[in-house]
């Protein structure tokens, strides 16, 4: 069980019919008379040793993600673009590729990701600001010039330019949204489970005051469930690192 069933993988792209499928799924976005990158271009990029990735459901890709690094000293990505098929919207596609950007950066001693969106677009305001805790960092007016895409087409490009530090603590926090889970929830009560990894969330009820009223024996039992679960990880020298929105305590268990 995960907090937010993504159900996909997410994966880098070499081979020539994936960058070709990522090159035809932009394509379908946009809806421009050029893509907004081709398979020659993604293929170089990859041999370069930049970002690219694929989210999959099945074999379907649904979701691709393309950035290239600064110069050294910056040990900054600059993600350039990323898009998710319509018919994934909804299942937090985005958001599993920029986990997976965020994690390749790391491991590479990355310490920033940029990126620029049209700050007119509200959801995207919500997502990279609020979601990710990524920092808007400049105004950047009419960045692209004229847009000949099915989106962009006649108006400015406009863009904010948002900064991710992707080492601060406030980011993790802000993105746990996937862990093993070792308290679960359904209807209202309880399920105690046998969580994996490092990374382990533990529920907690809606409105445990209410429920104190209306089912006291549920309270009870989340009272002493909680206890269990989440003392009993406390003890054994884990970290409450955070809480979602979702209400989920979000637990690091030491990797020894």
């Amino acid at each position: 069980m995960t907090l937010v069933a993504q159900d996909v993988v997410v994966r880098q792209l070499t081979e020539h019919a994936d960058l070709l499928a990522t090159q035809r799924l932009f394509e379908s976005i946009w809806q421009g008379d050029t893509p907004p990158v081709t398979a020659e271009l993604l293929r170089a990029m990859t041999k370069a040793g930049s970002y690219v990735a694929g989210a999959f459901d099945g074999d379907v890709l649904v979701g691709a993600c393309a950035g290239f690094c600064s110069p050294p000293a910056a040990r900054s990505l600059h993600s350039h673009i990323a898009g998710v098929s319509a018919a994934a919207r909804g299942r937090a596609v985005g958001l599993a590729l920029k986990l997976d950007q965020r994690q390749w950066a790391l491991d590479r001693g990355i310490t920033e990701i940029s990126w620029t969106f049209d700050p007119l677009v509200r959801r995207n305001a919500h997502f990279n600001l609020t979601k990710l805790a990524a920092e808007a960092t400049e105004y950047l007016p009419d960045f692209y010039g004229d847009m000949h895409d099915g989106i962009n087409a006649g108006v400015e490009s406009d863009r904010l330019l948002v900064t991710w530090r992707i080492t601060e603590p406030v980011v993790p926090r802000a993105v746990a949204v996937e862990g093993s889970v070792a308290l679960g929830i359904e209807d209202d009560r309880p399920v105690r489970e046998t969580p994996s990894g490092t990374t382990v969330l533990v529920a907690v009820p809606p409105d445990v005051e209410t429920l104190r009223t209306t089912n006291p024996a549920a309270a009870h039992e989340w009272r002493h469930a909680v206890r269990e679960v989440l003392g009993g990880l406390l003890a054994e020298g884990a970290r409450v690192t955070g809480f979602n929105r979702s209400g989920w305590y979000v637990v690091e268990r030491s990797t020894r």
